[in-house]
């Protein structure tokens, strides 16, 4: 179905007016952390802004469910999350597969992180991590192995693009206790110059 674009008088505007809508920008460090929802593989909506506030995210962008690097990813992830729960931070995947995939994906490798689906890559665009690419002649679409750390805050304090998945979580855990470390001293003097 083709809707014609009108102008606010309800007339049909011409075809050499239109502009391509804007491709959002790719979030940076320092900035909110564009908020979403999306099912995960029990198909339960998981909300950003409901765990921002009381936990820290680390929301990973990976191109599909059982390939070797996804899968050690997730597995090293999983292996760890104790760690990030101790540090008050979630684990979040997200991919274009489908609930059902991540939940065979999920109980296959006994993992226990967070993986959302985002089938129509919504998210993904949002996040700046839908790419094109020329495979055997034909372009298709992919998500750009990239992750997000968002402090409880909700302001992104890492962005990482084309990782290894080899060591990244342990990587990232590191980031988030550097960031723990940073609030921690950060309110002792904050306190202090109110004392």
């Amino acid at each position: 179905m083709h809707v014609s674009p009108q102008h606010a008088s309800g007339r049909v505007l011409k075809a050499a007016r239109l502009e391509s809508p804007a491709v959002p920008a790719e979030p940076r460090e320092g900035e909110p952390a564009p908020l979403f929802s999306l099912p995960d593989a029990d198909m339960e909506m998981f909300d950003l802004a409901s765990v921002l506030g009381s936990h820290h995210v680390v929301l990973y962008f990976y191109p599909r469910d059982n390939t070797p690097g996804c899968t050690r990813q997730a597995i090293d992830f999983s292996d760890h999350d104790a760690d990030f729960e101790q540090e008050k931070c979630i684990v979040v995947g997200i991919s274009p597969d489908d609930c059902l995939t991540h939940a065979d994906f999920r109980d296959e490798h006994g993992l226990s992180v967070e993986l959302l689906s985002d089938e129509e890559g919504e998210v993904c665009r949002l996040y700046g991590v839908w790419q094109s690419a020329l495979v055997n002649g034909v372009m298709k679409r992919n998500v750009r192995r990239s992750t997000f750390i968002i402090s409880a805050d909700g302001v992104l304090q890492h962005v990482l693009h084309d990782i290894n998945p080899r060591g990244h979580a342990a990587e990232v855990f590191q980031l988030i206790k550097q960031l723990n470390s940073r609030n921690v001293n950060g309110n002792r003097q904050e306190h202090g110059r109110h004392a």
